[in-house]
């Protein structure tokens, strides 16, 4: 597997994506090159609870991925996502080592490690430490204050931990399979990585990515991530709905909410007193016809609202209900769901967008679609951890988690590494 090759495996409750990218050193732009989405097995609420129908899942989109880009894959990005989520502001205050000259990037290691060190359960563990601001001797809103003079260095921080037990089966998914786990990222950060702009960041956004079974929710404020949670509920419910309204199979309902989705909610709402016409689907039941006002108002518009409800409370949790004018960005599986950004703006009383996976080229015509965000973001993610090791610049971040999950010569010797010039 060449160096500039970067491979992202996104496990979510209803599939399981491979994307494998090459970051090109000459023109440094990330382009596709092989791509799968398989159905997933085994997953539920971002839970693995059946690790040999995961294993088999992953397998079979790690192997078509391989085949359409040419190459053998050996190590690879992963997403967690689901309920099992916390997070948590840290701040850590440490003095200059050398105040005589400027502050170098030990000092900040120094400083990031101990705002990390907080109380965990031992069910619990770390995988994202990013930094939301540095304050150099009082002044605060600096970036990075590396090269800057100063006594004392603080830092706030946002820590995202995860289920010890589930970060472990997928890494047990990863070594039956002979793949290395490059390192857990949280799939509402990797989805903001594909779909949010640096404006939005800097304004204040909520990113909101709707899953089959689970809903993770990143919010940024200037700049910077500072509170992630998920909610336990998500795409696969609105599909529940539809299939006891219309009394039909669960395939049946999925195949008539993708058909509803492809219809502009401004025409649906329009048309509210027309009749579906679902002969093209075939499906087995017979349900022919049905009135789009009944199953957009009286099926979908309650879960809908039921969805946008917990996410305007955890909005409230965070604290940062003043702080987001950008309003919401809703990505996923579940972001084209008919109805969708009316709900939204009605219930929250926020802009909302739907957010497309972008900043990538080549192999892009199937990824470009809502449900691919999180896939995308893994790959952007592992391009900015090769650009940080090229330019010098540590990644602490995942020195820090690295180094926290332990337990093998290498992953010391990579620890290492990391501060040899």
């Amino acid at each position: 597997m060449p160096d500039n090759l970067i491979c992202g495996v996104d496990i979510g409750s209803s599939k399981v994506a491979t994307v494998v990218g090459i970051k090109s050193p000459e023109e440094g732009d990330l382009k596709i090159i092989g791509f799968n989405s398989t159905v997933s097995k085994g997953v539920r609420r971002g839970l693995i609870v059946d690790i040999g129908e995961v294993t088999n899942s992953v397998e079979e989109s790690v192997e078509k991925a391989e085949r359409m880009a040419g190459h053998k894959l050996t190590s690879a990005y992963v997403s967690v996502g689901g309920p099992h989520i916390s997070s948590l502001n840290s701040h850590g205050i440490v003095a200059v080592a050398n105040p005589q000259t400027d502050i170098s990037e030990e000092d900040v290691e120094r400083v990031i490690e101990a705002a990390r060190a907080i109380s965990l359960s031992t069910t619990r563990e770390i995988i994202d430490v990013s930094s939301r601001d540095f304050i150099v001797d009082g002044q605060s809103g600096i970036k990075n204050p590396v090269g800057m003079s100063g006594v004392r260095l603080e830092v706030d921080t946002h820590i995202i931990t995860a289920s010890q037990t589930n970060l472990k089966n997928i890494d047990r998914v990863f070594d039956d399979l002979g793949l290395q786990n490059n390192g857990f990222v949280f799939a509402g950060k990797a989805s903001a990585s594909a779909v949010l702009t640096n404006t939005e960041k800097e304004l204040g956004v909520v990113l909101v990515d709707i899953g089959g079974g689970k809903i993770d929710i990143a919010v940024y404020v200037d700049g910077a991530l500072s509170y992630s949670s998920s909610i336990p509920i998500g795409a696969r419910h609105i599909t529940n709905d539809i299939a006891v309204g219309l009394r039909v199979s669960l395939d049946s309902a999925e195949k008539i909410k993708l058909h509803l989705s492809k219809m502009t909610s401004g025409a649906a709402r329009k048309k509210t007193s027309v009749q579906l016409d679902f002969h093209e689907l075939n499906l087995p039941e017979d349900v022919n016809e049905v009135s789009l006002k009944t199953l957009v108002d009286g099926i979908i518009a309650p879960r809908l609202e039921e969805i946008f409800k917990l996410i305007f409370d955890e909005i409230e949790k965070s604290g940062f209900g003043q702080a987001i004018p950008s309003g919401l960005v809703i990505t996923g599986g579940g972001a084209l769901t008919v109805g969708m950004l009316e709900t939204g703006k009605r219930i929250i009383g926020l802009p909302i967008r739907v957010g497309i996976p972008e900043k990538v080229g080549g192999l892009v015509d199937e990824i470009i679609d809502p449900q691919y965000a999180t896939t995308v973001g893994l790959l952007l993610y592992g391009s900015e951890n090769i650009m940080s090791e090229e330019t010098g610049f540590k990644n602490f971040n995942k020195i820090f988690r690295d180094f926290s999950l332990g337990g093998s010569v290498g992953k010391v010797k990579s620890f290492f590494k990391q501060f040899i010039p």
